[in-house]
């Protein structure tokens, strides 16, 4: 009985206008396994008719201008004789909410701010204590606006949108928790309605804290708990894809995106995310499927303008650039519109610009790629110690994460006299996560600088069993290349290649190696094989990223 999802809420959340937060509970009651007791195929078809209506508000929510409220904010005052006074009183709290709603649509938030200041706290509506608690966060007032996300909860502790604030404003589990209604009961702790039903209601709040406190293991292993509790639940699935993005679970993110898709394939929420992950599989077709899908369902929301810069990056970056500053235009606050900025800045050469990117993505929420876009940027201005800064920031905010330790190793390994520092720390990123190849490859580049090029071999060859990765054939090509073993090294870009025919460096190792091959080294090959291993970092490090 733990995935009680009560209906009755769904309903209590559309009358009081919370429609996405209905949404997600509705999604929630639709996929429960087996949930309520009386969960017949009519039951969810009727839920799913709520769900619908929650979506269908969600797109029509009256967004009148902030002028003509005002007018009929004073025709109102005007009307008003002294029998309808406390009609008025309510109409004009209604007018400033409408008011407030316009200038948010407008993001003009200090403006809408100070119109919802002026209604007093107790005619407020769960709809405006909600909308309060954005504006807050959304102008600093972080204590301020913790306090309206936890009046929320007091009230209702089915508002998901209040739940997922309270996480990323840093709350821990249990206070969250403590929020919710308690009913009378002897004991001293009582639990709220359905408490013993509701567990997943917890494991929900758990599960969001860990991510919002940089725990992605942690929160990976409550969301894969409730996906079994709520198979096929879109808002689960899509949490999931986007954290197993953020570290690197490549395959896995690509798989749990494509179920969304095919289980409802209007779904635009995290699909910048989805567009990143097909650009780093070189995807081409999927991507331009996906961007056109996306401009057909809803052409003005960020997401899609963040997977249209991912799709224009290869034929024009300038293009790109300004796809990624429209969905910042469109949406102020969203993370993906900043970190694809603050790549395309770097590959553009414009290391302070994507310094700034990387930094206003961190305001919002600080998650690795953002740290690592942020060391990529110091350390192309050669800003070593602030470079350090933020790896270590990084490794603070994230004890058990291997990509914070390499991002350490990075800083390190960046000057001559770092590399030995630089070792411990791609060390310990591989003992914390054998498996992660970018630790790996890094390690492998510091050892064919210290010349022990043997050694980058057969660190590099125990990968080749578990990992078809073009970037790991590309680094044994060249230290093989570097040792005079042109077979071996024609054998793995050739490999590199079949994997990904866009591989750069793998294009341009091999066209090197040909005329190594042919005894024609015109250029001072030292120099030029440098440069090549680099180039092939910088791939490397933009695929993590991404």
């Amino acid at each position: 009985m733990d995935h009680y999802v009560p209906k009755d809420q769904v309903t209590t959340l559309l009358d009081h206008g919370l429609f996405t937060s209905a949404q997600l509970l509705g999604g929630f009651l639709v996929s429960s396994s087996t949930g309520n007791s009386e969960a017949s195929p009519q039951l969810k078809a009727e839920s799913l008719h709520t769900y619908k209506q929650a979506l269908l508000h969600l797109k029509t929510i009256l967004k009148p201008t902030a002028t003509t409220s005002r007018s009929s904010l004073s025709a109102s005052n005007r009307s008003s004789s002294p029998s309808s006074f406390n009609n008025s009183a309510i109409n004009e709290n209604e007018v400033k909410f409408r008011i407030a709603s316009s200038y948010c649509a407008l993001n003009e938030n200090r403006a809408a701010l100070i119109e919802m200041e002026g209604i007093p706290s107790k005619a407020k509506t769960l709809q405006m204590s909600l909308m309060m608690g954005k504006l807050y966060r959304y102008t600093r007032h972080t204590r301020a606006a913790a306090a309206c996300y936890k009046e929320c909860l007091r009230q209702c502790p089915y508002i998901i949108e209040a739940i997922i604030a309270l996480a990323e404003l840093g709350l821990p589990a249990k206070d969250i928790i403590s929020l919710f209604p308690q009913t009378p009961s002897r004991s001293a702790r009582a639990p709220f309605d359905h408490l013993e039903s509701s567990r997943w209601l917890q494991h929900y709040v758990e599960a969001q804290c860990c991510i919002a406190s940089n725990d992605y293991k942690g929160g990976l292993e409550l969301f894969s708990e409730l996906l079994q509790r709520f198979p096929n639940n879109i808002h689960i699935l899509l949490e999931m894809a986007k954290v197993e993005a953020i570290i690197g679970k490549i395959d896995e993110a690509i798989m749990n995106f494509e179920k969304v898709r095919s289980i409802d394939p209007y779904v635009v929420a995290y699909m910048d995310e989805y567009a990143l992950l097909l650009k780093t599989k070189s995807d081409q077709s999927k991507l331009n499927k996906l961007v056109h899908d996306l401009l057909n369902i809803d052409p003005t929301r960020p997401e899609v303008f963040v997977a249209l810069s991912v799709l224009w990056e290869r034929k024009d970056d300038r293009g790109a650039l300004s796809y990624a500053e429209k969905s910042i235009r469109i949406d102020e606050r969203h993370v993906p519109g900043y970190i694809v900025k603050g790549n395309l800045l770097l590959s553009m050469n414009r290391p302070d610009a994507a310094a700034i990117a990387f930094r206003g993505a961190q305001d919002l929420r600080a998650d690795l790629r953002s740290y690592q876009g942020l060391v990529r940027s110091y350390l192309a201005l050669s800003k070593i110690k602030e470079a350090l800064h933020a790896a270590r920031e990084a490794m603070k905010a994230m004890p058990q994460s291997a990509k914070a330790l390499k991002l350490v190793g990075d800083v390190h390994a960046s000057s001559t006299t770092g590399r030995e520092k630089a070792k411990k720390f791609y060390e310990s990123a591989l003992r914390l996560e054998p498996g992660y190849l970018g630790a790996a490859l890094a390690l492998a580049e510091l050892h064919v600088m210290e010349g022990r090029n043997g050694d980058a071999v057969s660190l590099l060859e125990r990968y080749l069993k578990d990992w078809a990765d073009d970037s790991l054939h590309v680094k044994l090509a060249q230290v093989f290349a570097a040792t005079n073993m042109l077979q071996d090294a024609l054998l793995h870009y050739q490999a590199a290649l079949r994997i990904n025919p866009q591989n750069e460096a793998a294009k341009k190792g091999l066209e090197r190696l040909e005329k190594q091959m042919k005894g024609v080294d015109p250029d001072a090959p030292e120099e030029d094989e440098e440069n090549d291993v680099e180039d092939v970092d910088g791939d490397v490090e933009e695929n993590e990223l991404l």
